[in-house]
């Protein structure tokens, strides 16, 4: 997932996210409220960790921005204050969950499932396209039954391509999904990508279709072949 950590505290926040990137996220970290409000509106990320205390914009303010934008990555707030008025306020705006510090990193990791999974009940756990699939859950890919060893980053492209079947995916929105601040990565990075996932999908009949200049399709080829 590509998650923005809102945290003014330094060693905190990068303590969060030394501990999120090596599960394989993309995390990205802003150190006021106005900043974390800024990013959300003009980036894509799938969940949001939120100090209530922030300065420029605190994190209550932040959420019900999100909000209001109709945004629905879930949003997990952080916070010292162990207040029922603060918990209840936090989820009345639009908060996922309430985690208050200090806490350990490994019930962090187990919340972030937690929202995850009620996120997913709604949507798929589980991408298919022919004989490919993606249990979003467990972090596994299949290829006509068989294990379909990614890295992190494959992963990351296939799951945009999957989740948008029968759309064309700008090259702009898989670089958003795999690449965090301090990454060099450029649009060309994403050529790279595409190009190994061709060479693991193309012989059982699944292709990443080059639309120029627009972006990306997934395609199954056998399926198209059957409606022929």
């Amino acid at each position: 997932m590509r998650i923005l950590v809102a945290e003014d505290d330094p060693a905190l926040a990068e303590g969060i996210a030394a501990y999120l990137r090596p599960l394989g996220h993309a995390v990205e970290v802003a150190r006021n409220g106005a900043d974390a409000d800024a990013m959300l509106a003009r980036e894509r990320f799938d969940l949001l960790l939120v100090d209530v205390g922030l300065p420029r914009m605190d994190g209550f303010e932040v959420v019900r921005r999100l909000r209001t934008r109709s945004q629905e990555p879930p949003a997990i707030m952080i916070t010292a204050r162990d207040t029922l008025d603060d918990r209840i306020h936090g989820l009345d705006i639009g908060a996922d969950d309430y985690l208050v510090k200090p806490f350990e990193l490994a019930e962090l990791a187990a919340r972030i499932r937690a929202v995850v999974r009620r996120g997913q009940t709604a949507g798929a756990q589980r991408l298919v396209l022919g004989p490919l699939a993606l249990d979003i859950e467990s972090r596994r890919a299949m290829l006509n039954g068989e294990p379909l060893e990614l890295t992190a980053r494959e992963w990351a492209v296939l799951e945009v391509l999957l989740k948008r079947l029968d759309k064309v995916v700008p090259k702009e929105h898989i670089l958003q999904a795999i690449s965090t601040w301090d990454d060099d990565l450029t649009l060309n990075a994403i050529e790279v990508y595409i190009s190994r996932l061709r060479v693991k999908l193309e012989p059982a009949n699944i292709r990443i279709r080059t639309i120029r200049g627009f972006g990306y399709r997934l395609e199954d080829i056998a399926s198209e072949d059957n409606e022929i």
